[in-house]
């Protein structure tokens, strides 16, 4: 998908530990690996509620505190890690001193979810801050050690064990990882400090497949491609950053030149975006027309460094149209299907009349008359309110044979609209019956039985008078006449 090419003789050489910028948000997660430690520096809850205070009071193991402000998220940092080999993992948090101080007041908490498949798609941090993942380690407790994570405590030799509240174990089972697995880490700053002063700590990834080897038990690429994993964002976000100071480069930077193709189609739209010496990053507004591929051509004293990401950014749900089906032909007017087409390009799933959602968009014996549907963005961009939509029904056949059943064919549900009039035609347009509301067609032209075939219709009714109500539009409005 995306292509690092390097002139440079060497990348940058790290020793002793790698300073992380830090992510608060899932959405923007640092890819990290398990070469050498991570110093991370913990500075507020970020610019996207993770997990909606008002919904999430837990995931897994991790509380919303009792305290007005308190928060699951407070002085978060978000990682995220692709497995390169198969086998156990690991890793420890160390807390550290405030910078510029001597005392340790962090409380540090974690949890990791997954594993995911890259290959199914998806918003994975959606299906996190909406419960869809629950933690598959995390720990809650009281810290007694300057130590927390996965596998064995360094500083006493605790052994991990899965997660009991009380338990004093601040340590979680290892992870038994497969090549290619995705996961993230949360981690969290759950102590008394809710005003986002930042908390530093280190965080080193332990196991049998780090001791192997270190260079490949984590997949380094996913750190090495500097812009990051596909990006997913709703309208309204804060802009996505791109950064090309993450790169192999460092500082040896001699102009930076960003490009877009809207479509994601091969073609570019716009070669120069940004460019110059000082353009290492782009801000990339949340708004659906900034959605495609975007690439970042890093000019150095030795050569060239390319990048590329795909950004989507989803809308908030908007109903196009709704359409009654022909895949029903049952006489019943009560039983008909309908399908929803909704604007944009999001994943969305559907409820009417306060039902189940479901991913169909086709929802089968829809009662006549007035309904209502929501429609939820699976990517976590909203969900609209309930939205009115007329179900206007009529048998797709009759027999007017003078037993009492079937014998009338009118429109059904058009007395929620105003002034209706529906129109019978025959298969050459010949206009051969006008209805209202009551009563309906008996199948005969002044007064002679017609014959037994299709027929055809249209209605009509104040459009203005019934504005914000969605009225289902028939594919093909035809009926059959039995005797």
């Amino acid at each position: 998908m995306r292509t690092l090419l390097c002139a440079l003789c060497c990348l940058l050489l790290y020793s002793g530990h790698t300073y992380a910028q830090n992510s608060a948000d899932c959405r923007t997660a640092i890819p990290v690996c398990a070469d050498v430690p991570i110093m991370g520096i913990a500075d507020g809850t970020g610019d996207i509620d993770d997990f909606d205070p008002e919904v999430i009071t837990q995931t897994g193991c991790l509380e919303k505190g009792s305290g007005v402000s308190a928060n699951i998220e407070n002085n978060t940092s978000w990682y995220v890690f692709r497995a390169g080999t198969d086998g156990q993992l690991g890793f420890d948090i160390e807390a550290l001193p405030a910078i510029g101080g001597t005392t340790v007041t962090a409380e540090w908490d974690f949890a990791v979810y997954g594993p995911f498949d890259e290959s199914a798609g998806g918003n994975f941090c959606s299906i996190v801050g909406a419960g869809g993942a629950e933690p598959i380690r995390c720990n809650y407790e009281v810290n007694n050690t300057a130590f927390t994570g996965i596998g064995t405590n360094p500083e006493n030799g605790q052994e991990g064990a899965p997660f009991v509240i009380g338990s004093q174990n601040t340590y979680d089972e290892w992870l038994d990882v497969r090549a290619g697995e995705l996961y993230y880490i949360f981690v969290n700053n759950y102590n008394t400090n809710f005003n986002g002063d930042p908390e530093p700590y280190m965080l080193t990834f332990t196991g049998t497949s780090v001791q192997a080897d270190q260079n490949t038990a984590l997949d380094c690429t996913l750190r090495d491609e500097f812009l990051g994993l596909d990006k997913i964002a709703c309208e309204g976000d804060p802009a996505i950053v791109l950064s090309a100071q993450n790169s192999p480069a460092g500082p040896d930077i001699v102009n930076v030149t960003w490009s877009v193709d809207y479509g994601d189609d091969g073609t570019l739209d716009n070669a120069n975006l940004l460019s110059g010496a000082t353009a290492t990053q782009l801000d990339v507004a949340t708004v659906q027309g900034s959605s495609g591929r975007y690439f970042v051509n890093i000019e150095t004293s030795v050569g060239n460094i390319l990048d590329d990401v795909l950004v989507t950014i989803y809308g908030e749900p908007v109903l196009d149209r709704v359409e009654i089906l022909d895949s029903n032909l049952s006489i019943d007017p009560d039983r008909n299907n309908v399908q929803f087409f909704v604007e944009g390009n999001g994943s969305y799933e559907f409820a009417i009349n306060g039902g189940e959602f479901q991913d169909d968009p086709v929802f089968n014996d829809i009662p006549p008359g007035l309904n209502t549907v929501v429609i939820n963005d699976k990517n976590g961009c909203g969900t609209t309110a309930p939205i009115e939509f007329l179900m206007v029904a009529y048998p797709k056949f009759f027999t007017p044979n003078a037993d009492g059943i079937n014998d009338l064919w009118n429109v059904r549900g058009i007395e929620q609209l105003n002034d209706p009039v529906v129109f019978v035609f025959d298969r050459y347009g010949k206009l051969l019956k006008q209805l209202g509301v009551g009563g309906g067609w008996d199948g005969t032209f002044n007064g002679r039985p017609m014959p037994a075939t299709d027929y055809w219709f249209r209605f009509e009714y104040g459009e203005e008078e019934t504005s914000g109500v969605f009225v289902a539009k028939t594919r093909k409005t035809h009926f059959t006449l039995k005797r």
